[in-house]
């Protein structure tokens, strides 16, 4: 069934995950001054770097998440991929080589390098955490789903496999491990993805041949899971779901297609019948009852907008602001990220930071490509499982070989051990450089900076294992909008203000970055999305008109940072 265990997938999955643990040990073993811990000391060569950008960016939300997006939704998935890559083309024409020049260890250098204000390190910090927070819960809910299947272990055992051996790598080397894992794990990403994809197209269409009928998973009040009534074990799940209905009129009397090439891949899929599900949930006295049904829907619809972001078929205001705030925010939030902007702090000069650049638009355009066909060939594999879309990946790894399944698994669970050690890297230095040193004004030796780093880094740690088993069910790609809905409203306006207008002050650095922080914030807490899925409330009761604040909070960012500087005293000439 779909989650059971084997001992090669076991086997191949310790060794990744010991290596990784291994290399960081290796790396960490002289001692360390701060910066190494925090920069690696300048010295990453850019190529290494733009891997690690990759590595550090391809998160479990662009695996697991946009796989799964577009295997239950179709092509409204791939929006979430153009939307994560266009977002480097600020990153790349606006930011990359300013921001090396600017900083030191963390974004709040960057943003004070003119003022050295404690304001300004006191409110980017406190936005760091909070975006670097946000980031963290797509991840490790991203690595709990993968260690169902893999292991055979719940949920929260994966969450506290993944926040333990993200803690050894960040405490043990600091930026110089996490770099390395970050181009090993996006190295690996994407050429087995490219081997999938590969295997997906000399596979073709394969025609179902069985007849499908709806599941019923029911929940007990006391925690027990039913699967059609019976109890739910290890090795009796519901069963795999996903398969073409049927193949185009061309392929008359055959049951499969072939090998295909990539447009011929999408021609046929698009004249072909697939069989999708739905889920409807019934709760009583004998607890929560979800039926899962199959629906036949043409192959045209699933390959065209609109199966997900309703906005872009319902002709509502409403829905289509949210849609649009998603995607200003996807654009925008790149450019904002604190743990891909420490990324720059890394190479030895701009030059090298815009090289980096480069390379890793290159390795995630690639990435992002093939997240179409690995969603695509999920959706058609017969594999997926209707309870998670975030296995969708892995699953169909699943369909071709065990071995395969253990070597995606593996690599996802890297993926996740690669961002979170960007993320906890980033927060840790919030914590340590910017609020104790700077902020308290706490005076350190070098020792005693790395060493509070990485108390910082356990910490953040613990948060992040409540967290990714707090938000379980959710998808990681949608958690992750969130994330760039805050990192662009809080970091963007600032950053962008501080390059390229003279007059902006500290006052408006600091004002733009709390206010965009907490607005988005406050959005997203009072959003429908959030009291359907995390209050369990009606989505009606929800004061916000549409779920994601970006359209608003980031125009609102700049019109507050221009307001207050132009009310402040006007800065000493940069």
């Amino acid at each position: 069934m779909l989650h059971e265990t084997s001992p090669a997938a076991i086997a191949i999955f310790a060794a990744f995950v010991a290596g990784v643990i291994g290399l960081s040990l290796w790396l960490g073993r002289k001692k360390q001054s701060a910066q190494d811990y925090y920069a690696a000391h300048g010295q990453i060569h850019w190529f290494v770097n733009g891997i690690a950008f990759a590595g550090d960016y391809l998160s479990a939300a662009s695996f697991l998440g946009i796989c799964g997006m577009i295997a239950f939704s179709g092509y409204d998935g791939f929006l979430y991929s153009i939307g994560f890559l266009a977002g480097w083309v600020v990153a790349l024409f606006v930011i990359a080589e300013p921001i090396k020049e600017l900083g030191t260890f963390t974004l709040a250098d960057a943003l004070d390098a003119r003022f050295q204000s404690r304001g300004i390190k006191f409110a980017v910090a406190v936005s760091t955490l909070v975006v670097s927070l946000f980031y963290l819960i797509p991840q490790m809910v991203g690595a709990g789903s993968l260690i169902t299947p893999l292991l055979g272990l719940p949920h929260a055992a994966g969450v506290v496999i993944v926040g333990v051996a993200v803690t050894l790598i960040v405490v043990t080397a600091g930026m110089v491990s996490t770099t390395w894992v970050q181009f090993i794990k996006g190295s690996l990403l994407v050429f087995f993805c490219a081997i999938t994809t590969g295997l997906i197209l000399n596979r073709g269409l394969v025609e179902n041949t069985t007849s499908l009928a709806p599941q019923v998973r029911t929940i007990r009040p006391d925690g027990t899971v039913l699967v059609d009534g019976r109890m739910r074990t290890r090795d009796h799940d519901l069963r795999p779901v996903g398969t073409i209905a049927r193949l185009p009129d061309r392929y008359a009397g055959q049951t499969a297609t072939g090998p295909l090439r990539p447009l011929e891949y999408l021609s046929a899929l698009q004249d072909s019948t697939v069989v999708t599900w739905t889920a409807s949930k019934r709760v009583d006295a004998e607890g929560t009852h979800t039926t899962y049904s199959p629906v036949e829907r043409k192959g045209a619809d699933l390959l065209k907008p609109g199966g997900y972001f309703k906005g872009l078929t319902t002709g509502k205001l409403a829905d289509r602001l949210d849609f649009a705030s998603l995607m200003v925010a996807l654009f925008c939030g790149t450019a904002s990220l604190p743990h891909i902007l420490i990324r720059y702090y890394t190479v030895k000069d701009a030059a090298a930071a815009r090289k980096s650049t480069v390379v890793g638009i290159a390795a995630i355009g690639v990435f992002y490509v093939l997240t179409l066909y690995l969603g695509l060939g999920a959706m058609t594999s017969g594999a997926l499982d209707p309870t998670d879309t975030n296995m969708a990946a892995p699953l169909l790894a699943k369909s071709f070989s065990t071995m395969l399944f253990a070597i995606i698994s593996a690599i996802a669970f890297t993926t996740v051990l690669g961002t979170v050690s960007g993320l906890i890297m980033a927060g840790s230095g919030a914590v340590a450089h910017d609020l104790v040193a700077n902020v308290m004004g706490v005076t350190m030796s070098d020792h005693e900076k790395v060493r509070c780093g990485k108390i910082a880094a356990v910490a953040l740690g613990i948060v992040a294992m409540a967290l990714g088993i707090l938000f379980k069910n959710f998808n990681v790609s949608f958690l992750v909008g969130w994330a760039f809905n805050i990192a662009a409203s809080a970091n963007l306006p600032a950053l962008v203000m501080l390059l390229f207008w003279p007059r902006t002050t500290k006052q408006g650095i600091a004002a733009a970055v709390i206010v965009g922080m907490a607005a988005s914030l406050g959005w997203i807490l009072l959003s429908a999305d959030t009291f359907e899925k995390v209050y369990g409330l009606s989505r009606d009761l929800a004061p916000m008109p549409f779920s994601q604040p970006g359209l608003v909070t980031i125009p609102l960012g700049f019109l507050v940072l221009v307001v207050v500087s132009l009310l402040t005293p006007r800065p000493p000439s940069a």
